[in-house]
């Protein structure tokens, strides 16, 4: 639902962002659509176009994305440790720590410090819905942070023609 979201906040495209893909750090759903529930929720909420096959989570990942975000504390810890191998593994390259994607709490990410996403797989009944909510304050909140970071870090003027 993250990716669904996400990619319908930033769509068509974003001038930040180049490529949005979402894996999960266990393999047994691998190969899979997402949720009906997850679905019919995106649906209700206007996204109609959201495909996805799921996979795990790659070494490659932590090279090709700025930015690897877990929705939980547990998968929080196991991306951490993957990272962390991947450090320890290539420790003989100059900067390798920088130039791997940052580990973070999806909701910190967002502004949103500590919070995480209420799975609703095996939840209460209305969990798709606030698992959605979430997922749209979590990426609203990120865009906002990382526009503002660009911003503060850049010799472009950014122009509101709004």
């Amino acid at each position: 639902m993250a990716e669904g979201v996400f990619k319908s906040l930033i769509h068509p495209s974003h001038q930040l962002i180049a490529d949005v893909d979402s894996a999960g750090t266990a393999s047994y759903h691998t190969g899979s659509s997402p949720d009906s529930r997850t679905m019919k929720t995106l649906r209700t909420n206007g996204i109609t176009k959201y495909q996805h096959v799921a996979r795990k989570v790659t070494a490659a990942d932590f090279e090709r994305f700025d930015w690897i975000f877990a929705m939980d504390q547990e998968n929080l810890e196991r991306l951490v440790d993957m990272r962390n191998r991947l450090v320890k593994k290539r420790s003989r390259q100059k900067d390798v720590e920088d130039d791997l994607g940052k580990v973070m709490l999806w909701g910190t990410a967002g502004g949103f410090i500590g919070e995480q996403v209420d799975d609703p797989y095996y939840g209460i009944d209305n969990g798709f819905d606030v698992c959605f909510e979430q997922m749209m304050r979590f990426g609203k909140g990120f865009l906002k942070s990382l526009e503002e970071s660009a911003r503060k870090n850049s010799d472009t003027v950014f122009i509101d023609s709004a």
